[in-house]
């Protein structure tokens, strides 16, 4: 089934110099490719120069050049925008570029990173108290830069309005799950099987084992429905929205996770939320109050309920705990 969407989709995609170019062509690529085989245009994409320059061809790092827009000339709306960067990227400075990244912010859009993009973001000021990832060559240095963020080693991460990844061939995967939700996961998976992507991998991995070894089943619908899961932490999806992105009815999602893990779709869901939580908790100095919100609770309230229930502990106790050891 597929989601009632607005179509085509504007994304715009500022490109700094020096990007990694395999990033570059692992977003745009899947786009294409949906317009080809939907046999009509469902993304409209276009390439900007960040900066202030005028319209000219932007260098990646292995020195092949795009021809890019001027960022000044991109009115938009866009439904997304992406940040492509390599090189230097926690270095860089460029306060046209960033005043136009907080614009979209202000506006409600939605905003990615892509390799070096998330320092971009970061750099922009506009990802603050959203859990994100980077290209692990330039983990450490961010978080010295801005130790508040809420930085993870994984292949993507989506946070509400921001959307952020790893870099290298991991766009395809973070591609599979945004095409999914916007056109359902049949039409996704012609998507990577164009490109003989056949194994998608989670937005978690690979940092931890596959969805199947960690919950110990193949079940489609149900790592399907994890896989959706991680990708709204801090903005569930409704029952009925989860099953439409996984392409089952909401009861078929509730019997094959009760039969694959033994509770409810909407019980594992409270629970992955609830040990996210525990995690920032543990990790962050965050204010429980925004802890709650990054996990998709409505306050403080209702989420130490929820978290003493399942831990046996209110949140501010279990702040207070030293960590296991290793």
């Amino acid at each position: 089934m597929k989601a009632a969407v607005r179509s085509p989709r504007s994304i715009a995609i500022v490109l700094v110099e020096d990007f990694a170019l395999m990033s570059f062509a692992a977003v745009i690529e899947p786009l294409r490719a949906a317009n080809l085989l939907a046999g009509k245009p469902v993304y409209d994409v276009a390439c900007f120069a960040a900066g202030r320059a005028t319209a000219r061809t932007v260098r990646s790092s292995s020195g092949a050049s795009v021809p890019a827009g001027s960022l000044a000339d991109a009115a938009g709306p866009f439904d997304l925008v992406f940040a492509v960067a390599g090189g230097d990227p926690v270095g860089y400075r460029d306060d046209f570029t960033f005043q136009w990244l907080r614009r979209q912010a202000r506006h409600g859009r939605m905003l990615g990173g892509v390799s070096g993009g998330p320092a971009i973001l970061a750099n922009a000021g506009v990802m603050a108290n959203r859990r994100m990832t980077i290209h692990w060559e330039h983990a450490a240095a961010l978080a010295e830069r801005h130790p508040g963020l809420l930085l993870e080693r994984t292949l993507y991460v989506v946070d509400r309005d921001r959307m952020t990844c790893a870099g290298g061939t991991a766009p395809l995967d973070m591609m599979h799950a945004l095409i999914a939700e916007h056109l359902g996961p049949d039409f996704a998976r012609r998507v990577s099987d164009w490109f003989m992507h056949t194994d998608v991998r989670p937005a978690g991995g690979p940092q931890r084992a596959g969805l199947a070894q960690r919950y110990a089943t193949n079940r489609h619908a149900v790592l399907a429905g994890i896989e959706a899961m991680e990708n709204h932490i801090a903005d569930p999806l409704p029952l009925a929205d989860l099953a439409r992105v996984v392409g089952v009815s909401a009861r078929q999602l509730n019997r094959q996770f009760r039969a694959g893990l033994g509770r409810s779709a909407g019980a594992f869901y409270r629970d992955l939320r609830l040990d996210k939580a525990r995690e920032l908790l543990r990790q962050t100095d965050l204010p429980v109050l925004e802890i709650a919100l990054a996990t998709g609770f409505a306050g403080s309230a209702h989420f130490a309920t929820a978290f003493r229930r399942r831990f046996g502990r209110p949140p501010s106790r279990d702040r207070q705990r030293p960590p296991s050891p290793a």
